[in-house]
């Protein structure tokens, strides 16, 4: 597993606005923006230009963020995910079945669009962690 661990934010509508507001008060860089309308993603009419994904970054800080898809708002005080990023299959795989045993599966360990072998998860304790494993 890579040694640290990023924040992921979600929100309601205005990620981007997030993203330009933490660069301007931090500095850095925005990096991989995308939309719903740019994604392979089932996307309904009016949330083509919401972020799927983006990113903030300055130096060894990353922040990364989301706006929620349709019928998923979020509520401020659990819109904070955790991002693991592994370095194997078998790395993912072994955090993924010892996370979610006694918890809640948002997203079971796939491949994705982005090319990455990824889940959500929400551990027994209430936290929120996303596992990604980039090939």
């Amino acid at each position: 597993m890579k040694q640290h661990i990023t924040p992921y934010l979600s929100f309601n509508g205005n990620a981007r606005s997030a993203l330009e507001k933490y660069q301007d008060v931090f500095g850095g860089e925005l990096e991989g923006l995308q939309t719903y309308g740019e994604a392979d993603y089932p996307t309904p009419p009016g949330a083509n230009d919401l972020l799927i994904h983006g990113r903030f970054r300055k130096g060894d800080l990353t922040i990364m963020v989301s706006d929620a898809a349709a019928g998923h708002e979020v509520t401020i005080g659990s819109n904070v995910s955790l991002v693991l990023e592994f370095e194997s299959e078998e790395e993912i795989r072994n955090a993924y079945e010892k996370l979610s045993d006694n918890g809640t599966v948002y997203m079971e360990l796939q491949k994705t669009f982005w090319g990455a072998t990824y889940a959500k998860v929400r551990d027994e304790f209430g936290i929120t962690w996303e596992l990604n494993f980039q090939e």
